[in-house]
């Protein structure tokens, strides 16, 4: 397959569903705060690779590709939830960045409470849209996901990572210490988005186990090759500040294993994570396998 060409039409598919979700019909314009909803369109609709929600449609594709189209609704609420992490994430008390996707942060273009209501609505946003879940699929299984999606972003997922993240700045943690956090901070999601596809087209056990692995390992190899760009990217390219984590005298992969053995342990990663698609043959599963590649 030609990934860039399957990639492009995913995104024209994401980027439609968020422009439908986000137009907020059905609510009276009384009752909407428009600079609110100005900050959180800013964000949602200000580009991205639309990683989260490409392997949500993928992982439900894998299962039964006339499905994929089940899980939109999950698949935008998991860029809502990403929208909001990074929203925050920008924020002066966070990382205190100024540029984001090569446009002013939230926090810039409007001011910081505005950015901070606005990461707080797309979050609420996210679980309204776990609800628009066709009604053919099972109540069992949206419920399931309202519960993977909690776990994945919450305590024991993105912002319990972001917590210890914090906490190891200018602290001495170990390489197992470092797994955790972006286990937790930027693996939770990418896991929950494989898993939740494949629940969503109606996976078995076994199929959910393997995409919910591949996952994991996705976004091992994802942590780390985001933390190389941070030393060796472009700040045109990338479209946000480079040197970030230096800064912030942040633990990473470069930092514990040198660049050499942080790029050697990102394709071990991609190694595994093609490992656990081997019981998905055909064509269903490649869209996965190239994304991982």
């Amino acid at each position: 397959m030609e990934l860039a060409n399957y990639l492009v039409e995913r995104q024209t598919q994401v980027e439609d569903a968020l422009t439908r979700f986000i137009a907020l019909d059905g609510i009276p314009s009384e009752l909407l705060p428009l600079r609110l909803v100005d900050a959180m369109r800013y964000s949602l609709l200000g580009g991205g690779k639309r990683l989260r929600p490409i392997l949500t449609l993928a992982a439900a594709e894998a299962i039964q590709p006339d499905r994929a189209m089940d899980a939109m609704p999950f698949a935008c609420a998991m860029e809502c939830i990403h929208t909001y992490s990074l929203i925050h994430d920008d924020l002066p008390a966070m990382d205190d960045d100024d540029l984001r996707r090569g446009r002013p942060t939230n926090h810039v273009q409007f001011d910081e409470a505005t950015a901070i209501l606005a990461g707080d609505a797309l979050l609420t946003l996210a679980f309204e849209l776990c609800g628009r879940t066709p009604e053919h699929v099972p109540t069992g299984i949206v419920l399931k996901l309202v519960t993977l999606l909690s776990q994945a972003a919450g305590v024991s997922g993105m912002v319990g990572g972001q917590m210890l993240d914090l906490q190891a700045e200018h602290q001495s943690i170990t390489l197992a210490q470092l797994k955790t956090i972006h286990g937790s901070k930027t693996g939770a999601l990418i896991r929950c988005s494989c898993e939740a596809g494949a629940r969503i087209a109606g996976g078995d056990t076994q199929q959910v186990a393997s995409l919910s692995a591949y996952g994991t390992w996705l976004g091992l190899a994802f942590q780390i090759r985001d933390d190389l760009l941070d030393v060796l990217g472009d700040t045109q390219k990338l479209g946000k500040p480079i040197g970030s984590d230096e800064k912030n005298d942040k633990a990473t992969y470069p930092k514990f294993l040198g660049l050499d053995g942080a790029k050697q342990a990102a394709e071990q990663a991609v190694t595994q994570a093609l490992e656990c698609l081997e019981n998905f043959p055909g064509q269903r599963a490649e869209p996965l396998r190239e994304l991982a590649r």
